[in-house]
């Protein structure tokens, strides 16, 4: 009777164990099914939001840079020298400038005694040669390259009174210096008369008088000039008016 007993409890006990182990089996696929579910739900939102974000996300653009506007540069007649003159000694050590002239440009009047384009033509003596340098802050149309240019070489003679050269210590007066002169001996009534008169600047030496001249011309050019006043490019006293 007892081994009877304990086979029908152990029998019971199987029964349970198994039952319990079938429903926990049962939970157990059911919960890792739900997680297995829940995983690959997440991936596939991630998934899809990144290919959202890359489809509608425009791709970045560099910064758009403007083209640079370039504006014109005035200057003087001395600060222009100096600037050709260095160039000059590098060509030639014991180049002398003999001239020294301004160009009419678009970019200004040369009515302050500043001048877009200067031009000065230099002799060496050791070389017989003659050489050009032109300087240029002007962006108007046909107008050299910024900065200084030199030109061609040429051969020069001491003694063609055209191409006199002059000690540099002798330009003392500046552009804007002998302007202010020649104003007060013709030139206030020509730009009275006509505003938008140009004015242009020639230097060089006069050997009869042993003179380094400014040339104040009124005008766009020498042959339609309406007035020329000569003054003293070492003292800026007046000299004449030469037309």
């Amino acid at each position: 009777m007892k081994t009877a007993g304990l086979v029908g409890r152990n029998s019971r006990t199987g029964r349970t164990e198994r039952a319990v182990a079938a429903l926990c089996g049962s939970h157990w696929r059911k919960w890792n099914r739900r997680n297995c579910l829940g995983i690959f739900l997440s991936c596939a939102a991630v998934m899809a939001l990144l290919l959202l974000c890359a489809c509608t996300s425009e791709p970045s653009k560099p910064a758009e840079t403007k083209p640079e506007v370039k504006t014109p540069e005035l200057i003087t007649g001395r600060s222009a020298f100096q600037k050709l003159y260095i160039s000059a000694r590098g060509w030639n050590a014991d180049a002398k400038p003999y001239r020294l002239e301004s160009t009419v440009t678009t970019d200004g009047n040369g009515q302050d005694g500043k001048s877009a384009v200067w031009r000065a033509g230099f002799a060496s003596a050791t070389a017989r040669s003659a050489k050009p340098y032109t300087w240029s802050g002007s962006v108007a149309d046909g107008a050299p390259e910024q900065g200084v240019n030199p030109g061609t070489e040429d051969t020069y003679s001491p003694t063609n009174s055209s191409t006199q050269v002059f000690d540099m210590a002798f330009l003392k007066i500046d552009s804007d210096q002998a302007v202010a002169t020649a104003q007060k001996h013709g030139g206030d009534k020509i730009l009275e008369k006509d505003p938008q008169t140009p004015v242009f600047y020639v230097c060089d030496w006069n050997h009869n008088t042993n003179q380094l001249v400014w040339h104040v011309i009124y005008g766009a050019s020498q042959d339609n000039a309406k007035l020329r006043v000569a003054v003293d490019a070492s003292t800026g006293e007046f000299i004449r008016v030469e037309k």
